[in-house]
C-alpha cells in the first residue's frame, strides 16, 4: 500500500527559482557513455522497482538557494517493513543522521533524505514527525531516521535554516519512479563540484539480470575528469566573486552517494557494494580533502530479504554468494562516475548575493572527450 501520498494535502507551498532554465543534457545524449555496461529504461536510481524520488527546491530573493531530496526504497511503511542496509564512510567531516545504527542492526527503517549541513536536524525532526504519523505506527515509541547532507553555505543563506516540514512534505508529494529531475534541483540547488555548479545527479546499470541504481549530491573538490579525459586541464571555473565555503579545486566539499538494488543482497556485502561507489567517485578526479564529508547508503529493496516489524519476516530466501557480488561491484563503480557526471552537465547556473556557480559548457566538454 502507498502511505507517503496522504502528506499531499499538508504541503505548503514550495518557493521555486521563477523562469525554467532551458534543459541541459545529460552525459549520454551528447555521446559520452562511461563504462560497457547497459543501463536500465531511465538510467536513474529510480529503474530500481519500487524505488521513487523526490525533491522540493527553495529559491527565495537573493539569498536562499537549497532544498530537500528524498529516496524512497519503496512506497509502503518503512519501519513496518524494513529493507536490509548498509553505510559506507569514505570520509566523515559530515553529518550522516542515523548511519549508526542502520550499520548495527544491517537495515533502514526510513526514507533517505538529502538536505544542507545545517538543516540535517530541522529535516530529520520533520522525517521522524512523518514517519510517526503513518498509519500503522501509532504504537511506535523509537524510530530511525536517515538523513544527510552537504554543505551549500557558498551559494546559500545557509545560518538561516529555511527548510522545514513543509519542504520535506512537498518533497514526498512530488516523489516518482520515473525519470529523475537532476543538477540544480532539491538538495542540490546551492551545491558546487569541481568548481562548477554541481548538485543531484543520478545512473544505472542492469548486470545478471539485477539492477543497480545510485543517486549523488555533488558538492567536492579535485581534478575533474571524465572518461579518463582530465579536462580541468583545459576547462576552468569562472568566479565571479568569492562564493563563501562553495568548494572549488583544491578545497573542501563533500559528496552524499545513495545506492539501490533489487538483487538481493545482505547487510554485509551492501556495506562491500558501498565500498565500491567510492571507486566511481574518484574516477571523476575526487580529491577526497580532509574537509569532505563523503558517505555511501546502499540498500536491497530485494522482497526475500524484508524484515517486518510484526514478525513475519520474509528472510531465509536466497542470498547472492561473495563470488555473485563482483558484477554489482562493476556496476555501481560506472554507475556511480555517471551519476556524478549527469549532476554537473544538467546544473544550471545559480546565483546569489554570496557568489554564482557557472555550469559546465557542455560542448566545450564534448570536443574534450570525442575530439574528431
Amino acid at each position: 500500500m502507498e502511505l507517503f501520498p496522504f502528506i499531499v494535502g499538508l504541503v505548503c507551498a514550495v518557493t521555486q527559482q521563477p523562469g525554467a532554465a532551458p534543459e541541459r543534457p545529460r552525459a549520454r545524449e551528447v555521446g559520452i557513455a562511461i563504462g560497457d555496461l547497459p543501463t536500465g529504461k531511465h538510467n536513474a536510481i529510480t529503474d530500481v522497482a519500487g524505488v521513487k524520488v523526490g525533491h522540493a527546491t527553495v529559491v527565495e530573493g537573493d539569498s536562499v538557494r537549497t532544498g530537500i531530496t528524498v529516496v524512497l526504497p519503496h512506497g509502503g511503511n518503512l519501519f513496518q517493513e524494513k529493507v536490509p542496509a548498509a553505510v559506507h564512510v569514505g570520509n566523515a567531516f559530515g553529518k550522516l543522521v542515523g548511519s549508526t545504527q542502520v550499520q548495527e542492526l544491517g537495515n533502514i527503517e526510513s526514507p533517505i533524505a538529502l538536505t544542507n549541513t545545517l538543516n540535517v536536524w530541522k529535516v530529520a525532526d520533520a522525517l521522524a514527525e512523518t514517519m510517526l504519523e503513518l498509519p500503522g505506527n501509532d504504537g511506535v515509541k523509537s524510530i530511525n531516521v536517515v538523513v544527510g547532507e552537504t554543505n551549500d553555505g557558498g551559494l546559500n543563506d545557509i545560518r538561516g535554516r529555511h527548510l522545514g516540514r513543509e519542504h520535506l512534505r512537498a518533497a514526498f508529494a512530488a516523489a516518482s519512479d520515473g525519470p529523475v529531475a537532476e543538477g540544480s534541483v532539491g538538495a542540490g540547488t546551492g551545491t558546487i563540484a569541481f568548481g562548477w555548479k554541481g548538485g543531484i545527479g543520478t545512473a544505472s546499470r542492469v548486470v545478471q539480470g539485477h539492477t543497480v541504481g545510485v543517486l549523488v549530491q555533488t558538492n567536492f573538490s579535485g581534478s575533474l575528469t571524465i572518461a579518463g579525459v582530465p579536462i580541468y586541464k583545459k576547462l576552468t571555473p569562472r568566479r565571479d566573486r568569492s562564493a563563501g565555503s562553495a568548494p572549488a579545486s583544491g578545497e573542501g566539499g563533500s559528496c552524499m552517494i545513495v545506492v539501490a538494488t533489487d538483487a538481493p543482497v545482505d547487510h554485509r556485502n551492501l556495506e562491500r557494494l558501498a565500498q565500491r561507489a567510492l571507486a566511481g567517485m574518484a574516477r571523476t578526479g575526487s580529491s577526497f580533502s580532509n574537509g569532505s564529508g563523503d558517505y555511501v547508503i546502499a540498500f536491497s529493496t530485494a522482497s526475500v530479504l524484508r524484515i517486518r516489524t510484526d514478525g513475519s519476516d520474509k528472510t531465509g530466501g536466497p542470498v547472492l554468494t561473495n563470488d555473485a557480488t563482483s558484477p554489482l561491484f562493476r556496476a555501481v563503480i560506472e554507475a556511480t562516475e555517471e551519476a556524478i557526471i549527469n549532476s554537473l552537465f544538467r546544473a544550471s547556473d545559480v546565483s546569489s548575493r554570496f557568489g554564482a556557480a557557472h555550469a559546465i559548457p557542455v560542448n566545450e566538454v564534448v570536443r574534450l572527450v570525442n575530439p574528431r
